[in-house]
């Protein structure tokens, strides 16, 4: 049996939702199958996702630390913006699992410490053949790490570019998401989501399970109208419309 840190002792918790069957990929299907395929004792050791902010990097990170244990593997998510106040020391004994999957790299780039024991941990995944799957918003080139060995071994392996969803891949995204949940969201509903509220699938989804659990409570069906209704009340009617392709 492996010896690794408790996962559960870091207050670490995976959304149930965050798995490959819920996120809408779009033209990030390549970059979905590629994190599907990943296994251990291949080279890169450190495969790199980068995009802006709500293209599903923690979404994709989670999915594959479930998928990968479904897999028999032996994983661990990091999400470093959460373990800050644990110190470097947090990363340590991660070394002996098969895929750290690691959230918010950037978050770590101006510390030494942090930087050091980074390091570590990816030499010895490299001398066991395991992978580092890291996260940020930066491109690897862009991180300006403190330990430039660092900085290197991160922009050396494979690097993915998440890119956003566009307005009619949105529409889609939320469809797929109301029919996981077991109703139809139609064409113009869809739009009238993603035209008043924030566009980031976070925020859109969230409201998606409120206007489901508002349908089922008035007997409605998820007419704009009754949408109107709900925003109104949540006072997302006051803010303003998104841009068209925004």
């Amino acid at each position: 049996m492996i010896d690794v840190p408790d996962q559960l002792l870091l207050g670490v918790r995976l959304r149930d939702s965050s798995v490959f069957a819920s996120y809408f990929a779009g033209r990030n299907a390549p970059i979905v199958d590629a994190l599907k395929a990943l296994q251990p004792g291949s080279l890169p050791t450190c495969v790199y996702l980068h995009g802006a902010a709500s293209t599903g990097k923690t979404h994709l990170l989670q999915a594959l630390s479930v998928d990968a244990t479904h897999r028999g593997l032996a994983t661990a998510y990091l999400p470093l913006r959460e373990l800050l106040a644990m110190g470097p020391d947090a990363l340590s004994g991660w070394g002996e699992v098969d895929i750290v999957c690691m959230d918010d790299v950037d978050e770590i780039a101006t510390s030494r410490a942090w930087n050091l024991a980074l390091f570590a941990l990816h030499q010895q995944l490299e001398e066991r053949r395991g992978r580092l799957v890291v996260a940020s918003r930066l491109a690897p080139t862009a991180l300006n790490m403190t330990l430039r060995d660092l900085g290197s071994r991160l922009a050396g392996g494979l690097t993915f570019t998440l890119q956003p969803l566009t307005d009619s891949e949105l529409v889609s995204a939320l469809q797929s998401r109301a029919e996981l949940r077991g109703f139809e969201l139609p064409d113009e509903t869809a739009q009238l989501l993603i035209t008043r509220l924030p566009r980031d699938m976070a925020s859109l989804c969230s409201f998606l399970d409120r206007l489901d659990e508002a349908s089922l409570v008035e007997q409605r069906r998820l007419t704009p109208r009754f949408v109107r209704e709900v925003m109104a009340a949540s006072g997302a009617l006051n803010s303003k419309p998104n841009a068209p392709g925004s």
